[in-house]
C-alpha cells in the first residue's frame, strides 16, 4: 500500500511510518522538523521524505501527483509557540485544506487524522466524555490557539466528502515523545532541576497501543468519522511523576510540590472509548509503568534538547 504521512518525522507519524515499512507499504513522509526530529525516521527502502510544509499549497498537489497515495494519514500539527496564532491557522487550518483539496482530485481512499481532546474545551460538561459532547462545551471557553486550529482542520476533513477518520486522542506517549509533562520531568530531573506537578488528572495511552488502531484504520476498518483513542482511565499527574522517578532510580530528598492548574488548563479531560473498542476490537494493553519506562529508556539514548507545549504561562 502507498501511505502518506504527513508530520512523519514526528512523534506519532514515525512510529507509524515504522510499522507500515516493516510489512513493506510505500511510505511517503512530509515535515518542516519544527517539532519532528531528523533521527526519529533511518533512511531505507520505500521511505521518500520530503521537507516542507502543509501550508505550501504548490508542494502539497506536486507530492499527491508524484506519489498517488492510496492512504494518508495527517499527522502533522503546529502546537510549538501557544501564541503563535498564524502558524497555527496555516499549518493546521489551511495545511487541513491544501491535504483536503489534494486528496479529492488523488481519490484517496481515506484519511485518518489526529484530534486533540481540548476541542470540548476546558469545562467539559460530561465525564467521561462521550462523543455526543459538542465541541468546546458549546463555547470556546478558554481554547487554546492548538485546539481550536485542530478543530477547523477536522471540520474541513468532515466538509470535504472524503472517507476520514479522526481520532480524537487522549495524551499520547512514548519514545519521541517531546511534548507533555513526563519529557519535562525527565529533563529536569536528569539536570537536577526542581521539578512541580498540577493537580490535573490525565489520561495516558502509549505510542504503540495508538499506532496498532491506526494501522487498523488504514486497512479498512471503522466507519467515516469521529472516534475516542484512549485507554478510559485517568491518572494523576503526580501518578505519572513517580513512575518517572522509578524508572529513573531516582528518590529525592522532598516531596514534589503540587501546583493548583491555570486559567488556561483543565482537571481531567476522560474520553470514552467504548465505540473504538467495538468497531475496531482494540484496547490499550500497555500499562502506565512499562509505558513510562520504555519511553525513559529511549530518553537515556536520544536525549531531550528541547519540550513543548500548547498551553500558555506553564514555567511560570
Amino acid at each position: 500500500m502507498k501511505v502518506l504521512i504527513t508530520g512523519g518525522a514526528g512523534h506519532i507519524g514515525s512510529h507509524i511510518a515504522e510499522r507500515l515499512l516493516a510489512r513493506g507499504d510505500e511510505i511517503c513522509v512530509i515535515d518542516n522538523y519544527q517539532t519532528g526530529r531528523r533521527d526519529n525516521l533511518t533512511p531505507q527502502e520505500n521511505l521518500q521524505i520530503i521537507e516542507g510544509s502543509i501550508a505550501d499549497t504548490a508542494l502539497v498537489d506536486k507530492m499527491f501527483e508524484d506519489f498517488k497515495p492510496e492512504v494518508v494519514v495527517h499527522a502533522a500539527a503546529s502546537y510549538k509557540d501557544p501564541q503563535n496564532w498564524k502558524e497555527d491557522a496555516l499549518t493546521n487550518v489551511v495545511g487541513a485544506v491544501n491535504i483536503a483539496k489534494a486528496a479529492q482530485k488523488a481519490e484517496v481512499r481515506r484519511i485518518i487524522y489526529f484530534q486533540t481532546a481540548l476541542c470540548y474545551g476546558l469545562k467539559p460538561i460530561e465525564q467521561p466524555i462521550t462523543l455526543q459532547h459538542p465541541y468546546f462545551g458549546g463555547t470556546c471557553n478558554g481554547g487554546s490557539s492548538y485546539a481550536i486550529s485542530k478543530t477547523g482542520g477536522e471540520l474541513y476533513l468532515e466538509l470535504s466528502g472524503l472517507d476520514f477518520i479522526s481520532f480524537r486522542l487522549a495524551n499520547s506517549y512514548g519514545p519521541r515523545n517531546l511534548s507533555g509533562p513526563l519529557p519535562t520531568f525527565y529533563s529536569r530531573l536528569t539536570s537536577g532541576k526542581p521539578c512541580f506537578v498540577m493537580d490535573t488528572r490525565r489520561d495516558f495511552i502509549f505510542v504503540d497501543d495508538l499506532v496498532n488502531v491506526v494501522v487498523k484504520a488504514i486497512d479498512g476498518m471503522g466507519k467515516r468519522g469521529v472516534y475516542h483513542v484512549s485507554s478510559g482511565s485517568d491518572y494523576a499527574i503526580k501518578e505519572l511523576y513517580d513512575a518517572t522517578l522509578k524508572a529513573l532510580d531516582i528518590m529525592p530528598e522532598t516531596e514534589v510540590e503540587v501546583r493548583e492548574r491555570g486559567v488556561d488548563d483543565v482537571y481531567t479531560i476522560l474520553l470514552d472509548p467504548a465505540k473504538t473498542n467495538k468497531d475496531f476490537d482494540w484496547k490499550v494493553t500497555t500499562s502506565l509503568e512499562d509505558g513510562i519506562k520504555k519511553a525513559i529508556d529511549w530518553y537515556k539514548v536520544h536525549g531531550i534538547t528541547q519540550t513543548y507545549t500548547h498551553l500558555k504561562g506553564v514555567e511560570k
